[in-house]
């Protein structure tokens, strides 16, 4: 950081370090999804096989009516109804059998007065047939003269046993948007109808960083003061999680040369940036400085190149390279909430930037709600926001915040089905034992009191 020399300086400093005004959780999500939609990354094909996880970046139709024809639903008899409208166990119908078929064929004779086709299921119903009785209800006879025929033991209505053609979709229909998410289910409708290749959107490719000169790597003997980047790691999961393909850097020590290196270089790789740590009021939160230089300016007043870029000259000593003036804005450097009120997001030439905080618990919560939305937006979905439930609290959260607070917690249901939200323990900001076993975050609204044990709330949903 920058040395500033005088006491009249030093209290300016130390003064717009902590004059970052917070915008409520709605206001940055808002702010953070329309940076997203001019981030769109165009689309590609990729074949059937490969598309399952991936979003849409067309709409799905279909190319012909299904079942493209009338077909059997089970193995039997394909009948005229009305020639088994009296049949009965103890008086049942008798047939001539003129035909049989199996899926894949077509009967060569069709059903008339007083015939039946032995039929498979998935096979196309015979030209006059209206009804398919099961072969349970049917016995095998022979006709005088030693004619195949069948004796039929229950009536049986038009229609039974029979999938109409167009019964489930109809040519030209819509099967699915774009931007929804490719599962199992949709691979098998895709190659119904002829999908060999799809069209996805691109996976937005995400640069990860810790700073932190206190990081070691993960697989590092723990040192004296030192911990792990666990960060990185639990970051690069839910980008993978949310369709997007990290790119770990690692951690970084607390140095703006550090810094200036990997974001211009994460500029020339990446299409977004998410770092951790190193976003609060400390002496050593690179962050802060970089999101607060973006703020006054004063990153944006010298070494011009043209009349669309500019090098980046912070107070850190940060020059990264080349950026787009017009496309570069801080979105956010405080959020009101808890954990994680210094995460912060900006625009820097074209580009999202999301530093979360560097506290695990702080940096699931900043990621659930800020950038997750943000990566699904960049693929097309337009619902990107997290879902929410309401829950009734099953203990109380006591703890008074003048932010609404986000609580890691677990979901059960009592007696009469009411789903309930039991928040966990060790949900510190800096603690991260409830992570992994975290079902939702409960949201506790702001004031004096947190909120007793039954009050209705909501429940972010964790994928």
């Amino acid at each position: 950081m920058k040395k500033v020399g005088g006491n009249g300086a030093g209290e300016r400093e130390k003064e717009s370090r902590f004059n970052r005004r917070a915008v409520k959780v709605e206001e940055a999500q808002r702010r953070t999804l329309a940076a997203a939609d001019g981030l769109v990354l165009g689309s590609e094909f990729v074949p059937l096989r490969a598309a399952g996880g991936r979003r849409l970046a067309q709409t799905i139709v279909a190319t012909c009516d299904w079942p493209p024809f009338a077909r059997s639903g089970l193995d039997g008899y394909a009948v005229r109804a009305a020639d088994i409208a009296a049949a009965t166990p103890e008086h049942s119908a008798m047939l001539r059998v003129v035909d049989a078929v199996a899926a894949g064929g077509l009967a060569l004779a069709a059903v008339q007065k007083g015939t039946a086709v032995r039929i498979m299921t998935g096979a196309a119903v015979p030209e006059g047939a209206d009804a398919v009785v099961m072969l349970e209800q049917t016995a095998e006879a022979l006709l005088d003269g030693g004619a195949p025929a069948v004796l039929i033991k229950h009536a049986g209505a038009a229609g039974q046993h029979i999938a109409p053609q167009g019964e489930e979709f109809r040519l030209g229909g819509a099967l699915a948007v774009p931007g929804t998410l490719v599962r199992p289910g949709h691979v098998a409708l895709l190659g119904t109808f002829g999908y060999a290749e799809v069209a996805v959107q691109k996976r937005p490719r995400v640069a990860v960083f810790a700073t932190g000169s206190e990081l070691l790597p993960v697989g590092a003997a723990l040192a004296p003061g030192r911990i792990r980047d666990s960060n990185s790691c639990m970051v690069a999961a839910m980008i993978e999680q949310s369709g997007a393909e990290p790119i770990v850097w690692g951690s970084l020590p607390d140095e703006p040369q550090a810094i200036e290196a990997a974001l211009a270089s994460a500029w020339n790789t990446a299409d977004l940036i998410v770092t951790t740590g190193g976003v609060s009021v400390g002496d050593y939160d690179v962050m802060a400085d970089l999101f607060r230089a973006i703020k006054n300016g004063s990153s944006f007043q010298t070494m011009e190149r043209n009349s669309n870029t500019t090098d980046v000259l912070t107070e850190g000593g940060y020059s990264t390279a080349s950026y787009n003036r017009a496309a570069t804005e801080v979105l956010f450097d405080r959020v009101a909430m808890r954990p994680g009120s210094p995460t912060s997001a900006a625009v820097i030439g074209g580009k999202l930037l999301f530093a979360l905080s560097g506290n695990p618990g702080a940096c699931f919560v900043g990621f659930e709600l800020f950038v997750r939305p943000a990566l699904l937006r960049i693929q097309g979905v337009m619902e990107a926001l997290p879902r929410k439930v309401t829950a009734k609290l099953l203990t109380a959260v006591d703890k008074p915040s003048p932010h609404d607070r986000f609580v890691r917690t677990r979901l059960v249901s009592d007696s009469d089905g009411s789903l309930l939200a039991d928040p966990l323990a060790f949900s510190k900001s800096s603690m991260m034992a409830s992570i992994a076993e975290a079902e939702g975050l409960a949201v506790i609204p702001s004031g004096p009191k947190g909120a007793e044990t039954g009050a209705v709330i909501e429940v972010i949903l964790i994928p």
